[in-house]
This record gives structure tokens, C-alpha cells and sequence, in this order.
């Protein structure tokens, strides 16, 4: 039975975008991520995709619709699984969690602590929808308002990750919060994926996202050492295209070959594909 959902703003909806990309993607023979608990969360919600026509449409093939979510999830998820293997210890935060699962794709260690930060609405929803955790914690904080950190511990590594977030975030509150982040923590990396400003008119722009275009506030970068201008303390150390990733090899004939002949320039690269920033501080 599907439950009946807050009316949420248009960076909140966004969520349904990454959850219905990952649960479409489960349901593929030979899935990018394989993330079968997002296709429970998403059936639990009820939530109709039909709003995303990018991830309904009959013209393109599921794995086409589904590649630039699961696989940037899967890139992000790589980043905290290494970081985690090197520090038992560590404190993971996914900003913008929305209801994401990332935590049962790790499975880390006991000695980890995990924030799953999001707005009151959002977190509201996770805690019907998404099973408990015994590691995890629920942060229910506009990320940019800088009394959540206070909560957190700041002794210790931390890997901070972002997926979907950015292009909702103003540019002054994002710089803020990257320099309160590394501030606060010893030391750590931070990963999300990037947004040009390509693809900041198109999200904006193509009646395809119209249900989340309206929150997109950020006016994107083309450049990815900038964050290191805007927080000192960060040190760019991997720009990730998926233009160039593995699992194109999965991808039909069409996505391969014009992965190909993109994936050869690094401007094309980052400018009209996905491109993951991880950065070390």
C-alpha cells in the first residue's frame, strides 16, 4: 500500500529522480549498481516516475535512462568504501541524503559512524521508508546551516559525499559549508558530482526536469580545481568522467561509441557528461 507523501519543493523531489534511477537499474539482467533495496524504498513510497519522463520514456533503452545515476552512486560508493578500509574510524556524512541506501551497499565496519544529513521532511520519510541501520544516524538539518556539524564528532577522518546535491545549493551558502566541512574535521575527502553550467540551463531548462528544475539555484562551474579557491583547505586528487567508466562496455552499441568519441576530450567530458570531483583536505 503506497503511503500519501508531504508536498515537497523541487530540490526535495529530486530525490525520486536518483531512487527511481537506481531501482530501474536493479531490475536490469546485468545491473550498473544493483541496488535492489531502492526499488523496495521506491515501492513503498508509491511514488509514480511517470514525473521523470527521462527515466519513462519508451525511446531510450533502460540502461541508457539509467547509467549517469547508478553509476556516479557506484563511483561515490567506491570513494567511501576505500576510505573506510584505510580508517576504521572514520565519520561518513552524505549530504542531501535523500533516501538513499548507500550505508547497506558499504556495510562498514562497526567503528564507523554514519550521517545521513537532509532536510526535517525528508529524514521523516526515510525513517518509514528505509530500514534502520545500527551505525546510522539521521540529520535532520539544512545542510547549509552550519549549528548541524555541532552534533557530529570532529576528532576523527571524515568522508563526506554528495550525490544530486549541488546544483541546489547557492554558491555562497555551498562555499560556506565546503570551509565549515573542512574546518571541522581533522582531515578527509569529499566527493560529489559536478554541475557545469550546461548542465545547470539544462536542468533548468528541458521540460524533462521540470519537476526539479525550478529548485536549481547553483550556477554551476566548468572549472574543478575551483573549489580549491573557494575552501583553501581542499586539494583536487581524482576527476572521475564517466564517459570513460567500465561499464560502458554494458551500455547498447549507440551509448558506447558516443561515449567514445566524447570521452576522448576531457572538456566534452566534463561539460555534457557526469563528471565525480573528489578532492582530499
Amino acid at each position: 500500500m503506497s503511503m500519501t507523501l508531504p508536498a515537497f519543493t523541487p530540490a526535495q523531489e529530486s530525490l525520486f529522480l536518483t531512487l527511481g534511477g537506481r531501482a530501474l537499474d536493479s531490475r536490469l539482467p546485468r545491473p550498473f549498481l544493483g541496488d535492489t533495496m531502492a526499488a523496495e524504498i521506491l515501492g513503498r513510497t508509491g511514488y509514480d516516475l511517470a514525473r521523470f519522463p527521462p527515466l519513462r520514456t519508451k525511446l531510450l533503452d533502460t540502461r541508457t535512462k539509467v547509467f549517469d545515476i547508478a553509476v556516479r552512486a557506484k563511483r561515490l560508493d567506491e570513494v567511501v568504501r576505500r576510505f573506510v578500509a584505510r580508517h576504521p574510524d572514520a565519520v561518513v556524512v552524505d549530504l542531501g541524503a535523500g533516501l538513499d541506501d548507500r550505508i547497506f551497499r558499504i556495510d562498514p565496519p562497526s567503528t564507523v559512524d554514519w550521517y545521513d544529513v537532509d532536510l526535517p521532511e525528508v529524514i521523516a520519510l526515510r525513517e518509514q521508508v528505509v530500514p534502520r541501520h545500527a551505525r546510522a544516524h539521521g540529520v535532520s538539518a539544512d545542510v547549509t546551516d552550519p549549528r548541524w556539524l555541532e552534533a557530529l564528532p570532529g576528532d576523527r577522518p571524515a568522508v563526506i559525499v554528495a550525490d544530486g546535491l549541488i546544483a541546489f545549493l547557492p554558491q555562497d551558502a555551498f562555499v560556506a559549508m565546503l570551509n565549515r566541512l573542512t574546518d571541522h574535521f581533522p582531515g578527509g575527502e569529499l566527493a560529489f558530482n559536478a554541475y557545469t553550467t550546461y548542465a545547470v540551463w539544462a536542468t533548468t531548462h528541458l521540460s524533462s526536469y521540470r519537476p526539479i528544475g525550478g529548485g536549481v539555484v547553483n550556477p554551476g562551474s566548468n572549472d574543478p580545481r575551483a573549489p580549491e579557491r573557494w575552501a583553501p583547505a581542499l586539494t583536487l586528487v581524482e576527476e572521475i568522467f564517466l564517459t570513460r567508466a567500465p561499464e560502458l562496455a554494458l551500455m547498447p552499441l549507440a551509448g558506447r561509441l558516443a561515449s567514445r568519441l566524447v570521452g576522448r576530450s576531457a572538456t566534452l567530458s566534463r561539460t555534457i557528461g557526469t563528471t565525480v570531483l573528489r578532492f582530499q583536505f
